[in-house]
């Protein structure tokens, strides 16, 4: 049982590494190849049009992850035909939620389309709105991901998972590059994304339904799945608000009340603190998978030492964090900007020790999917990331960035 488990941790941390380089990679090698292929003025016009298709994505409507954590949780527990039942129910709640994406995609094109948004723009109408079409089609049929997901999880073959996640970054990676070697345009680019990802939906699937065994257990449609589905998916989606108001509502007060250059000074060493936050993220994924395995099988003295054992690896993570970014960080920061923004040593160590506290609620908080309980977390997190949002704003009056 152990070495499934130590075996477990160390494969799904090598699949979050892989996937973390390959989409740092993405990030960092295909730019120069849209600044070449595209310029400056229509590279950023479609980071522009892009917006509207990644924050769908953001949102992911919640039911995906309350579908997969409760399958989880019946089949690891042995009760198979609850399995099968939230399977069938699950798939239809999803599948509904991308129904209602496809209505909230079409009126949006429409009304831009309506009020002249496309016009201004130096990449043709029928282009933007087809581009954005497969976009935004694409992430719709990758709401099937976090359900699908599930299968592996619950046969304990999560690394298998991650590993398939990563092949496909790297594949659109790939695909990009020679997309625009050949001097495609965003409809090109974004139906070579859209053909890819459906491709991946469908392998995914067939794969990890593969792993699962329900064998004599035909789903039922119950409302009382889907009400469960439809209630806890409400809660999953509470974590990209309380992120939207935080990230965004602390942003935007800075700029409200002391300006530009302090936003550019505040995103730029949150970015840089956050770094470290990548590695509590990189925990969370190689130990969830084992958490919530553990804890549907009901071995409860597993799932308390894996707990602690991962808070304090975040713990490790974040003291040796803190203690190299206070002593060097600050130099590295003005090398980074070029010594550009102006930070005092006082703001620069008040974001710092934030890493210790982040290094205890980060990994705490894989306690609430991995239990299927998610309201805990969102409301606490929602009414933290408000307070927090208003504080900035009356503080910031007096005592500045700082």
């Amino acid at each position: 049982m152990k070495n499934n488990i130590v075996k477990g941790i160390i494969g799904n941390g090598l699949a979050q590494i892989t996937l973390k380089v390959i989409r740092v990679l993405e990030q960092l090698l295909l730019i120069p190849f849209f600044l070449s292929a595209w310029g400056a003025a229509y590279y950023g016009e479609w980071i522009t049009l892009s917006i509207i298709p990644t924050v769908l994505a953001f949102s992911n409507f919640g039911f995906g992850s309350a579908v997969s954590n409760s399958f989880v949780l019946a089949y690891t527990g042995g009760d198979k035909q609850k399995a099968a039942d939230i399977n069938k129910n699950g798939i239809l709640v999803v599948g509904g939620s991308i129904v209602i994406g496809g209505i909230i995609t079409a009126v949006i094109l429409l009304g831009g389309r309506s009020f002249h948004v496309f016009e201004n723009s130096l990449i043709p109408i029928h282009e933007a709105i087809l581009a954005i079409a497969l976009l935004m089609t694409g992430r719709l049929i990758s709401f099937y991901h976090l359900l699908i997901e599930g299968y592996y999880r619950g046969a304990r073959k999560a690394v298998l998972s991650g590993f398939l996640y990563a092949g496909c970054s790297a594949i659109n990676l790939i695909v990009g590059f020679c997309v625009l070697y050949w001097e495609g345009g965003i409809v090109e680019y974004t139906f070579s994304h859209f053909f890819v990802t459906v491709a991946f939906t469908i392998v995914y699937f067939v794969i990890g339904r593969r792993l699962v065994n329900l064998k004599g257990y035909q789903g039922r449609y119950k409302l009382s799945n889907i009400k469960q589905i439809t209630s806890k998916g409400m809660g999953y989606m509470m974590d990209p608000v309380w992120q939207c108001i935080y990230f965004q509502g602390t942003t935007f007060v800075v700029r409200l009340t002391l300006g530009p250059e302090a936003v550019a000074a505040f995103n730029t060493i949150r970015t840089a603190c956050r770094s470290v936050s990548q590695i509590f993220s990189m925990i969370n994924g190689s130990i969830f998978p084992e958490l919530q395995y553990e804890y549907g099988q009901g071995n409860m003295k597993t799932v308390h030492r894996l707990f602690r054992m991962s808070v304090l690896s975040s713990l490790l993570v974040g003291i040796v964090g803190t203690i190299f970014l206070s002593i060097f960080g600050l130099e590295i920061y003005n090398w980074w900007t070029q010594s550009q923004l102006s930070v005092t040593t006082e703001v620069w160590n008040t974001f710092v020790v934030s890493i210790l506290f982040n290094a205890v609620w980060w990994t705490a908080m894989v306690a609430y999917p991995v239990t299927n309980k998610p309201y805990h977390f969102a409301i606490a997190s929602t009414i933290t990331a408000s307070l927090s949002v208003i504080l900035s704003y009356v503080l910031s009056m007096y005592l500045g960035l700082l």
